[in-house]
């Protein structure tokens, strides 16, 4: 079987777009179309109910996803022993505030070391990393989690995040010397990061859980944008300090004394069942040795 075909049909099982699967494929839309019925015919049974809104996988489709997606691992495993090379493209997804915080040095490092090496950064919430996991879009994430309970990915802790509240200047609760308590800080206004984000959703919990609360909570995908509108003075956040220590340091934010909030485990998750290509294995240790220096 032309494994060009099995490229196509879990491209395609991915995008659920035919035009999707060709722009990312660069091949015309009636090759993919062209690919995707030869398959079809070399297995006798149909793999794509084609829809108005898509192309979907039928129950003979979804079988051969899984067993596909083992014979290109496969084939992968087979060209990097037949080559020798590190080279490649590694994926990596991370929440936002990692991508500007702890993988350039990571990156950085490595264009020294592994010129070969091309890395692309995604960032991405814990949703959207391990969703690209599954696909395959990923081969790499970092997630910004306590737990990571999923069945096809597995995780490791390699650092801690810590955390901390943050406000402006001037603000009534900057530098306060006795420690604001939840009822104080519901009566503020907080700017978090976006859904899914662990330690801004259990901010949250804890903030709509004190009694008769209403906080005005706005949601951010971005960590940039928190931090200005907190350094503007329009109400109070809370991030990783790598992420504010600059700001802190030139006075352009400062710090809220209130509850203790634990650091955050920064998990490497992988696709429990796929190969881990030698290129994203360099990255891994790279990573390691930077979070443990």
């Amino acid at each position: 079987m032309d494994t060009r075909l099995l490229h196509t049909f879990t491209t395609l099982a991915r995008t659920g777009s035919f035009t999707a699967a060709a722009a990312e494929l660069h091949l015309a839309q009636s090759t993919v179309t062209v690919h995707i019925r030869s398959l079809e015919r070399e297995l006798g049974t149909r793999l794509f109910d084609r829809l108005p809104t898509g192309a979907l996988l039928t129950e003979s489709g979804r079988r051969l996803l899984e067993r596909a997606e083992d014979v290109l691992d496969a084939v992968a495993r087979l060209q990097a022993d037949g080559d020798g090379a590190l080279g490649g493209r590694v994926a990596v997804g991370a929440p936002e505030s990692l991508c500007s915080s702890r993988l350039p040095g990571v990156i950085a490092a490595l264009r020294t070391s592994h010129p070969e090496l091309d890395v692309g950064l995604y960032a991405a919430g814990t949703a959207g990393c391990v969703e690209g996991l599954r696909s395959g879009r990923l081969d790499l994430a970092l997630l910004l989690e306590e737990e990571a309970a999923f069945p096809d990915v597995t995780s490791e802790p390699i650092a801690r995040e810590r955390l901390v509240l943050v406000c402006a200047p001037r603000h009534s609760l900057a530098e306060r010397a006795h420690a604001a308590d939840w009822a104080e800080l519901a009566a503020e206004d907080f700017f978090l990061l976006e859904q899914g984000c662990s330690y801004s959703d259990e901010l949250e919990r804890r903030l709509l859980a004190v009694p008769g609360a209403r906080p005005r909570l706005t949601r951010f995908g971005s960590v940039d944008a928190a931090r200005s509108c907190v350094s503007a003075g329009l109400g109070l956040a809370l991030l990783p300090l790598t992420t504010v220590q600059e700001h802190l340091r030139q006075g352009q934010l400062a710090r809220v004394n209130g509850p203790r909030f634990a650091d955050v485990p920064v998990r490497l998750a992988r696709h429990r069942r796929r190969w881990t290509a030698p290129a994203a294995q360099t990255f891994a240790r790279a990573l390691a040795e930077h979070s443990s220096g």
